[in-house]
């Protein structure tokens, strides 16, 4: 009972400051998402060097981190410092290259290779939210702010989850066809789909939603039916997918939980794992369509 409690609170609070964060403006959900991206590396610049013994600078590996998240961010507005911000970006990356003469590294390929790895696979992908949420306002001729989609890209994946979980218990004793055993033995085909219908039935509520027709949000524009469920389908296929990398990842390290900065729900990696392949998916699916 006692860890149902602290698992219960750390999530609301955790869901509470995501969406808050994401709805009160642009300048707070850049530094939630800038932080969890620092706190994510660390993490993962941790766990490499404990485990496979690299060497990877932790603080300047996360602050480079931020520092892609706010150039990005930067250039979503077209702020007259986004050069500034990718030229200390570029510096910083080279510190990590040279640095690793000074350190005396036995493997430096390694500490380069995860070094870079990382930024590919934790910051980029928060770097990309403003892709998301910064939309051009043909009313006004500027660039607006909308929270729409990148909030709703984690209610797809809360709703994918949660269900998927839901359903793999109860009916994983009559369909027993697994996932994908070698990386993840308790995911189920069956919880895949129904967490699936699930997020597409999600995906329709919003839709209502971001068409004024409930009279609840009012977006600067809206999306078809067709694309809503387009990208809540994005979001199924590439948030199970970021939660089968995260989990080889773990397998590769002999570990259950990346960390332990939430408690009740292991690390940062662990909490955001699929949103680190769904958001880039989703940018992708944005442009193309």
């Amino acid at each position: 009972m006692k860890n149902l409690i602290i698992r219960t609170l750390t999530g609301a609070v955790y869901v509470l400051l995501l969406v808050g964060c994401t709805i009160y403006s642009p300048v707070s959900a850049f530094f939630f998402f800038a932080v969890v991206a620092a706190a994510a590396l660390w993490e993962f610049s941790t766990l490499m060097n404990t485990h496979l013994e690299a060497r990877m600078p932790r603080p300047i590996n996360a602050m480079t981190g931020v520092v892609l998240v706010a150039a990005v961010w930067l250039s979503a507005i077209a702020s007259p410092q986004t050069a500034q911000m990718f030229a200390l970006y570029g510096l910083l990356m080279l510190y990590i290259l040279i640095s690793a003469l000074y350190r005396h590294s036995r493997e430096p390929l390694k500490g380069w290779a995860l070094c870079f790895a990382s930024q590919i696979y934790i910051a980029l992908p928060f770097a990309l939210l403003p892709l998301l949420s910064i939309v051009y306002d043909e009313t006004t001729g500027s660039m607006a702010y909308n929270w729409i989609y990148p909030l709703a890209l984690f209610i797809f994946l809360w709703v994918n989850d949660t269900f998927a979980y839901l359903c793999g218990c109860t009916l994983q004793k009559y369909i027993p066809y697994k996932l994908f055993p070698r990386i993840s033995p308790k995911k189920s085909w069956i919880g895949s789909i129904g967490g699936g219908l699930f997020t597409l039935l999600a995906a329709v509520i919003i839709w209502r939603l971001d068409n004024g027709q409930w009279s609840i949000l009012n977006p600067q524009s809206s999306m078809s039916l067709l694309h809503w469920l387009g990208f809540a389908f994005v979001i199924v296929v590439f948030g199970t997918w970021g939660d089968l990398v995260e989990s080889l990842i773990k397998r590769q390290l002999g570990i259950k939980d990346s960390g332990h900065v939430l408690p009740g729900h292991g690390g940062m990696l662990d909490r955001f794992d699929s949103a680190l392949l769904t958001i880039p998916a989703s940018v992708i699916y944005f442009i193309l369509t």
